[in-house]
């Protein structure tokens, strides 16, 4: 084994023995995500309407929160325009999701191309850094399907907008739950640091 290999091994076995006595909640983590991906894949037209609409009402929520502490601090606060600006630009994209989600849902397919694309690159550099590590190849695993779903999303995008989001977040949660579940029983086997 090479000495990054050996580094990266310490390294984790440091983080193992921290969260060992934790591994359970790691294993009901990765359960609940399990599920809910197979529900994702099952109702994905479901998933797709919902997750815009939690979206939108994240800007929207957030929309207002920033403006209220923009205002609040805005004599302290340089650029206090641009904030406000920031603010009402993101209740207005929420409220244009909420009152259409459908078309949403289909600017939203493109941008969760982009990010199963840049997380599956993120996912499969950590596995390569972590090799050598009790269950590493399922993280690899885990970042090459989410890059075969984001090259999916974008080549069918938009003809299948409406359905593709829930069902590839279903795919992808489905996927991250299995890896979680494997990553807990590595970390339970691994000893104890000295």
């Amino acid at each position: 084994m090479n000495t990054t290999g050996n580094a990266a091994t310490g390294m984790f076995s440091e983080y193992a023995s921290a969260v060992r006595s934790q591994w359970g909640w790691m294993l009901v983590l990765g359960i609940c995500l399990l599920i809910l991906g197979i529900l994702g894949v099952i109702y994905s037209l479901a998933f797709t309407i919902t997750s815009v609409l939690v979206f939108g009402w994240i800007l929207v929520i957030a929309g207002i929160i920033g403006g209220i502490q923009a205002i609040r601090h805005r004599k302290t606060t340089d650029h206090v325009f641009l904030y406000v600006l920031n603010a009402v630009l993101s209740i207005v994209l929420g409220v244009m999701l909420l009152r259409s989600p459908v078309a949403g849902a289909v600017i939203l397919t493109l941008l969760l191309a982009m990010y199963f694309i840049v997380a599956a690159v993120f996912r499969i550099v950590m596995a390569f850094r972590m090799r050598g590590v009790p269950g590493w190849g399922w993280m690899l695993f885990d970042g090459i399907v989410t890059l075969i779903l984001g090259i999916l999303i974008w080549a069918q995008w938009p003809v299948s907008g409406l359905w593709v989001i829930g069902l590839f977040i279903g795919i992808d949660l489905i996927v991250v739950g299995w890896s979680q579940i494997m990553m807990a029983f590595a970390v339970r086997t691994i000893p104890k640091a000295a």
